[in-house]
């Protein structure tokens, strides 16, 4: 019964959008929908208000439109004489959302929970928590920090109970690449909160950052650093967010925001869920690489959209506010902070790492140097990349590349040749060996140009040149003398 009325459904939507009378959907409420109003009107008053600020109400789509299942489905249960599931995943949504589910489907956010088992979970897993967390799909026990923190923005796989309903350690879970009962990957209500699902708030700033903030990656703090970000708050009244049409330089002009840039439309381009497609640079691992490089490794559609492309689509948006040469010499600033970075520090430290590991304790982050390195790239280096993406000068600098040096060379550079020094004379031949390699890479790095600064090796001509930089300075704003 479910499914004839999921396709009777589906044809009265497609045919009511072919009609001038009605925009989308039944031509009234299901007699279904209104028994599941009539009660959650009292029980659930905040939700039933959403609801009726959304525009699934004026499209008569309700409750068991979004949550009616078959026989069978892993989350199925009767409620109150109606065969439901909790979750309303992209599969559920894509009934009337084909094109949005089919492009967020093929982004990096759908595949966001496959970090579970990654060495960011590592360390919320074993090193910050425990197993003292037991629930019925989890008997021998899970960590609440993992719980809590990494899977409510990367999404969880959601445990069904033998009696249809939730495990307690996977829901409620709206992480945006959630794992769902029927297969799909993802969480529309991640950026379109449940139950008004407002296009407007998925444009707000704000809603990105539920999880684009903090050390690693403080992309919301960084945009309200930019100009973009103060552009928008000075301006919010006329930013027309709640326009279904949102086109920028059309229907909106004072700034952008993170929707504007990375999923919305232009005059040339549609909106689009696949926020990796105007991205030429992924900033996540500890040296930058391709976006197509890192969908490859996903096995997603982007492995085919070179990055050359992705940077015409975001060019595309930037165009419409700034000139060709503006565009173009932003790119310029941002590439060569992203190649500073990774060809200073980030490739170096990397392989420096490498060779350290014969000399260290197996075991992940019960060594001080493995937190060293992992705060140089994982949060100091990404902020660094991410602050030049978004033309955020605090971000980039203090909070970034300040950092990386900082701890490069006051930590990570006296630790390696402190475990050189320590095993170069080591009765074990592998590790003597270990410590001799690691003390040769040492000496390169810090003999190459960008590092001889720091074992007083300045080129005598630049060291002249900043002499005479320095003198000039204080000439400019000495005080004379009267």
């Amino acid at each position: 019964m479910n499914a004839l009325l999921r396709n009777a459904f589906l044809l009265v939507a497609a045919a009511a959008s072919l009609s001038s009378a009605q925009v989308f959907g039944p031509k009234e409420l299901s007699e279904q929908s209104k028994q599941c109003i009539a009660c959650h009107k009292e029980h659930s008053p905040a939700l039933y208000q959403q609801w009726g600020a959304s525009k699934h109400f004026r499209a008569n789509v309700a409750c068991f439109e979004c949550h009616a299942a078959n026989e069978g489905e892993p989350d199925a249960y009767t409620h109150y004489g109606q065969l439901i599931a909790t979750p309303v995943t992209p599969k559920d949504c894509s009934r009337c959302h084909s094109r949005a589910v089919e492009e967020f489907s093929a982004s990096r956010h759908s595949k966001a929970a496959r970090i579970l088992g990654s060495l960011d979970n590592v360390l919320a897993e074993v090193v910050e928590g425990n197993h003292a967390m037991k629930t019925p799909s989890f008997a021998g026990g899970v960590s609440a920090a993992a719980v809590n923190g990494c899977w409510q923005c990367h999404g969880t796989e959601v445990k069904v109970l033998p009696d249809g309903k939730l495990d307690p350690a996977t829901w409620p879970n709206s992480g945006i690449g959630r794992i769902n009962p029927d297969g799909s990957e993802g969480s529309c209500n991640a950026c379109h909160a449940r139950h008004t699902f407002s296009a407007a708030q998925a444009r707000y700033p704000d809603t990105c950052g539920k999880c684009h903030l903090g050390p690693d990656h403080p992309q919301k703090e960084i945009y309200e650093e930019s100009k973009h970000g103060a552009n928008f708050f000075a301006n919010i009244n006329h930013m027309n967010l709640d326009n279904a049409k949102w086109i920028v330089g059309e229907d909106y002009w004072s700034a952008p925001t993170c929707a504007t840039c990375h999923m919305g439309a232009t005059k040339k381009q549609p909106n689009t869920h696949d926020v990796g497609l105007r991205i030429s640079w992924n900033n996540r691992p500890e040296i930058s690489i391709r976006p197509e490089v890192a969908d490859a490794k996903m096995n997603l559609p982007g492995a085919k959209v070179p990055w050359q492309t992705r940077r015409a689509n975001m060019t595309d948006v930037c165009i419409n506010c700034h000139d060709a040469t503006w565009v173009g010499n932003f790119y310029t600033q941002y590439d060569a902070l992203v190649e500073m970075y990774n060809n200073k520090f980030g490739k170096p430290g990397k392989d420096l790492y490498g060779l350290a590991k014969p000399l260290l304790n197996p075991v992940q982050f019960s060594n001080e140097i493995d937190w060293t390195w992992y705060e140089i790239w994982h949060h100091e280096g990404r902020r660094a990349r991410h602050g030049a993406s978004m033309m955020a000068p605090d971000y980039t600098h203090w909070h970034g590349t300040y950092e990386v040096a900082k701890h490069f060379y006051s930590e990570y550079i006296p630790q390696l040749e402190a475990l050189a020094a320590k095993y170069q004379k080591d009765s074990d031949a592998a590790k003597a060996q270990a410590a001799s390699v690691l003390k040769f890479k040492l000496e390169e790095v810090l003999g190459s140009d960008d590092h001889k600064w720091y074992i007083g090796r300045m080129d005598p001509a630049e060291a002249a040149a900043r002499l005479k930089a320095a003198e000039e300075f204080k000439q400019r704003y000495e005080k004379k003398k009267e």
